[in-house]
């Protein structure tokens, strides 16, 4: 066990750093050995880590001192920030600073920051309101900002850029909801553009293949999804997957940034960037990348296998 490779993995009971941690499991070479950082190691998502033979320490975003002392004597550490939890692209650019401070004072060997492209290179006109003072997307353009943090502090550094977990189907209330006419839809502003999304778990299957491959990926940028879906597709295979008619509700952003919901500007600007930028933000994600990095690597069809029953569907009538 000493002379394993330990992986620190940040954000170890959420989606990403899940499925990292599955994979270092699973990898039968054992040249990884798991260590799950969490705020609450005593909580149940923690002590049920812990049952797996995983080494849980606690740690908190916003104290380096503690991710420092989490990220001691680790080769690697997956890094990333939440912006859900806060809604704050500052505070998400301040924990990202200390994650980089921690594995620079750690001396890690090789750090994967989970990140995403910043939408303002792209968007330099008024096409979408300016959100949180300084921000278009807010939760895309701090992690960019992010990545300077990584270099600046010499952690040798790769950048995994993802994309739009099929998850939020799930979690996060864009699935399909039903009409006035009683028919089911999913609503994006995307025109006819295709959108990168994945499987959530994917991500961390992917960043481990990164720390597998070692010092060959250091300094490069990698960008990932699973499938390049647009909404008629993702109605399409929806209504496959339900058994039950699901249509496409195409919307201009400004229509969906007035949904009043939380977060609906954002996402609104979110959706545009990507509708508008279909050629660059598709262009940087080759499949084909992502595959030999995870063979494992999910389509939507084949997410939607095993998940479209967790998909909530409303009632009729």
């Amino acid at each position: 066990m000493s002379d394993r490779k330990v992986i620190a993995v940040v954000g170890a009971t959420g989606a990403q750093g899940g499925g990292l941690l599955r994979a270092i499991l699973d990898d039968s070479s054992g040249e990884f050995a798991p260590r799950a950082i969490t705020r609450d190691p005593e909580g149940e998502k923690g002590r049920a880590l812990a049952e797996q033979g995983i080494e849980v320490v606690q740690a908190d975003l916003d104290d380096e001192a503690s991710l420092a002392r989490a990220f001691a004597g680790a080769h690697g550490a997956f890094c990333l920030t939440n912006f859900w939890e806060h809604f704050s692209a500052d505070r998400e650019i301040e924990q990202a600073q200390n994650q980089a401070s921690a594995a620079r004072t750690a001396e890690v060997h090789h750090a994967v920051w989970s990140s995403l492209e910043d939408t303002r290179r792209f968007v330099t006109d008024d096409r979408m309101p300016t959100l949180q003072q300084k921000y278009k997307v807010p939760h895309f353009d701090a992690k960019e900002v992010a990545e300077g943090f990584f270099r600046d502090a010499g952690v040798p550094t790769t950048v995994l850029r993802t994309a739009f977990y099929w998850e939020n189907l799930i979690y996060f209330g864009l699935g399909p909801q039903r009409g006035e006419d009683g028919v089911l839809a999913v609503t994006f502003p995307l025109g006819s553009a295709r959108m990168p999304s994945m499987a959530a778990g994917d991500i961390g299957k992917i960043a481990y293949g990164i720390f597998k491959r070692g010092v060959e990926l250091i300094g490069q940028t990698i960008s990932v999804a699973g499938e390049h879906v647009s909404g008629a597709d993702f109605a399409a295979k929806l209504t496959e997957a339900v058994g039950e008619e699901v249509r496409y509700n195409d919307v201009e952003p400004d229509v969906y940034r007035s949904f009043g919901f939380p977060a609906a500007e954002e996402l609104g600007n979110m959706f545009q960037f990507k509708r508008d930028f279909e050629a660059e933000y598709v262009g940087a994600r080759d499949l084909d990348v992502a595959r030999e990095l995870n063979p494992e690597l999910q389509d939507f069809d084949t997410w939607l296998g095993t998940n479209g029953a967790r998909i909530p569907i409303p009632e009729k009538g």
